[in-house]
């Protein structure tokens, strides 16, 4: 078994935290950028992060949680935040990709022209759509590099949403989509099973 698939086993959402740990801002911050190779439709990289590493705060934020205790006892929390106009961000990414010659002028003139046209007349709904399922790439490397380091991590989409947007004065343009706990478990998280995927699979050869 490779490395990487013993991680994708190992990784299991843990909901009880050693409250004394604490972790350092840099590591998190490291564990952040690697996390950002992920993939993102037109490499707009529409998430955006807010992380809590204060423990008043995420007692204050286990209320908006519904008590999950493991957003107070956890070394942070990691807030994964949608930007619905990523899109203002294409000319500056694809002219960092010419200038380290990752692709020539012409293709990164046209992708973003192609950008510009498509994304700002898209429904507000359909940009939501696109973030949030970015915001699961990068979030679900993000915790598996924080358990190839020895940490424990839990996603949460259970929170309110709207008093989280309010609480951090979130503009229009963002909105928050998932909260992720870290830190080190003080217990071990359930084993959980699998559907067979045969059973969610239709192979078509």
């Amino acid at each position: 078994m490779s490395h990487l698939e013993e991680l994708i086993k190992q990784r299991k959402s843990v909901r009880s935290y050693n409250s004394e740990f604490k972790m350092d801002k840099e590591e998190i911050l490291e564990l952040l950028s690697l996390a950002s190779e992920a993939p993102s439709s037109s490499n707009l990289q529409p998430w955006r992060f807010i992380v809590i590493h204060n423990k008043e705060l995420q007692k204050e934020i286990r209320a908006l949680g519904f008590n999950q205790a493991q957003i107070e006892d956890s070394s942070a929390i990691v807030a994964v935040i949608g930007d619905i106009e990523a899109y203002k961000n294409v000319e500056k990414i694809y002219s960092l990709n010419v200038e380290k010659g990752y692709m020539d002028q012409s293709i990164a003139d046209r992708t973003i022209k192609q950008t510009l046209n498509a994304y700002p007349s898209m429904p507000k709904e359909a940009l939501m759509q696109i973030a949030a399922y970015d915001a699961g790439s990068i979030a679900m490397q993000f915790m598996l590099l924080a358990k190839e380091r020895g940490y424990d991590t839990i996603t949460m989409g259970g929170f309110d949403k709207a008093a989280f947007a309010k609480r951090f004065d979130l503009p229009d343009n963002h909105f928050p989509i998932t909260l992720i706990a870290i830190g080190k478990a003080a217990a071990p998280a359930f084993n959980t099973t699998r559907l067979p995927i045969e059973t969610l699979t239709t192979y078509i050869d």
